[in-house]
């Protein structure tokens, strides 16, 4: 398999301004010889991220980037000794014990209109007042976030330990949640569909290697930029009110990164925007990996894309599923979606909406009967909110990461992801599920059979025939739609009879009148879905 067939160069990823490309000999734009292990479910997370910190000694680094981070969200259970396990106050306690922690969370727009000011600063003034620093992060474009979720643990003198973990789960409430989907017990308002404590399906990437240096050298691009925190005079004011720490101090060097200890090659892809009057100093106009990477991949889509997203619109976006499915017809697309936008109300809902409803027009116009999209329900009927970030090709290339696929995180908003190459093959088969050569490899398959096994309702191992078949395509795309008729037939009939296995629903978006669309549909483009190219770009639609 050759790597630049599915993986970005260099130049194709397009901002030379990056450390990222200049660490290795040879500009290789990737890390070989890592271990990427798929954590599903924020419980299963938090509990391994609990364990990993408490066992850092003081010389040790911790550092992390949040869209919101709630000091008081539960990593796990308190101990029976009084240990606390609060998110504020283990990074506090580390930071005590002498492990330099650093942190970069977005500042947020205003807490009344439904975003996380206050919580993220309380973090902040919590791990500043124990001995680290975390700074609040405005650097982004008007109405713009930071979206990137990231931790790096280094252990200099134990590089064996070291971790990075990169994905879609954030450190605040709402995400500790497991298989069951029974919700957080600390739960975040969300649409009345989803109950007290929404059900939340979410994923994150434990990363060992070589690439663990690469995570830590997108940490301190941020960290090192020297441009000012925010540009706006309301929000300075409030950092001089609030006394906020607005200057990041000198990080102690990096390390040298990792040994390799595993066979996934793996490319770190993110977006920043074109930032008007002043850009990024490590991306002066912006980078769009992470659109580039979709697209290069996109063009060697032949069998199936699994997609687990927590918006999946744009039209502009979804056109290059749309261009793959219309030129290859046995191509097949599957996405688990939430059912219901994480908004209902009168006007927010019609603009959450109008984006998937076009976007899906495209995909069927294009696929037809080949594009199959779900929502998920527990086991008590309470749909589940989809907030993974996964994309996985013909059981060869798999992405995990932050980013929605939406025009807000491939252009506008600040993102990670990381594109996986396993140099493993699996031997079940269908041994090349795209015909081209490449062979089904290990990570990417393994990824995709173990959300479908979930969602089946099928325990992994329980059936090694059944689970076996669910590596050919065209079986796997028939059991997730027998799967959701069935349900979708229960229900219909009133829930007579024993519940039939699984978790999977048809999805069928709500009728929108003509007037809610002419309403909604400029609201979606200026402030649910913006584009933040720059506009030599959006003018060719290219990314």
């Amino acid at each position: 398999m050759d790597r630049t067939d599915w993986l970005l160069t260099p130049a194709e990823r397009g901002n030379p301004a990056t450390r990222l490309d200049r660490r290795r000999p040879g500009g290789i734009a990737w890390s070989e010889g890592n271990h990427a292990r798929p954590v599903v479910h924020g419980a299963a997370y938090f509990a391994e991220l609990l364990a990993r910190i408490r066992a850092q000694r003081p010389g040790d680094l911790l550092l992390f980037t949040d869209w919101r981070g709630d000091p008081d969200e539960r990593l796990g259970p308190h101990g029976p000794t009084g240990h606390r396990t609060e998110i504020g106050t283990v990074l506090c306690a580390a930071a005590a014990r002498g492990v330099t922690v650093k942190g970069l969370v977005w500042r947020s727009h205003l807490d009344r209109i439904h975003f996380s000011e206050t919580e993220n600063r309380h973090l902040g003034e919590e791990i500043e007042e124990a001995g680290g620093e975390c700074l609040l992060d405005m650097r982004v474009r008007p109405g713009g976030s930071h979206h990137q979720k990231l931790v790096v643990l280094r252990h200099p003198g134990r590089p064996e330990l070291d971790i990075a973990y990169v994905g879609g789960i954030d450190l605040c409430r709402g995400r500790n949640d497991d298989a069951r989907h029974d919700g957080d017990p600390q739960a975040v308002p969300m649409a009345a569909a989803y109950g007290p404590h929404p059900p939340w399906h979410d994923v994150q990437l434990a990363l060992r290697g070589p690439v663990v240096g690469d995570v830590e050298a997108v940490f301190r691009e941020r960290w090192d930029d020297p441009a000012p925190l925010s540009r706006s005079p309301l929000t300075r004011l409030r950092e001089l009110v609030h006394h906020e720490d607005t200057h990041a101090d000198t990080m102690p060097p990096q390390q040298p990164d990792p040994e390799p200890c595993g066979t996934h090659t793996v490319q770190l892809l993110r977006t920043y925007p074109n930032r008007l009057f002043q850009g990024y100093d490590f991306a002066p106009d912006g980078e769009r990996s992470i659109a580039r990477g979709y697209l290069k991949a996109l063009r060697r889509a032949r069998a199936l894309i699994y997609l687990e997203d927590q918006y999946l619109w744009s039209p502009r976006v979804v056109a290059s599923f749309a261009w793959a499915l219309r030129t290859n017809p046995r191509l097949r697309l599957i996405a688990v979606i939430p059912t219901v936008p994480e908004q209902d109300g009168r006007l927010t809902l019609p603009m959450n909406l109008i984006g998937r409803i076009k976007a899906l027009e495209g995909l069927r116009r294009a696929g037809g009967p080949r594009v199959a999209v779900y929502g998920l329900e527990n086991h008590a009927g309470t749909p589940v909110y989809v907030h993974a970030k996964v994309c996985v090709i013909d059981d060869v290339w798999a992405s995990v990461g932050s980013d929605n696929i939406n025009l807000r995180s491939w252009t506008h908003d600040s993102e990670l992801s990381c594109a996986v190459l396993d140099e493993a093959g699996d031997p079940r088969p269908p041994l090349d599920p795209a015909g081209l050569g490449d062979g089904a490899r290990g990570f990417a398959r393994r990824l995709r059979l173990e959300l479908a096994l979930e969602h089946l309702d099928r325990a992994a191992g329980a059936d090694p025939a059944a689970e076996e078949a669910l590596c050919d395509p065209v079986t796997a795309f028939g059991a997730f739609a027998a799967c959701a008729a069935a349900l979708d037939a229960w229900h219909a009939a009133g829930c007579r009879g024993p519940r039939p296995p699984g978790r999977l629903r048809g999805y069928h978006p709500p009728p929108l009148s003509a007037p809610e669309r002419v309403l909604a549909t400029p609201l979606h483009r200026l402030l649910v879905d913006p584009d933040g190219r720059p506009f030599r770009l959006r003018r060719r639609n290219a990314f």
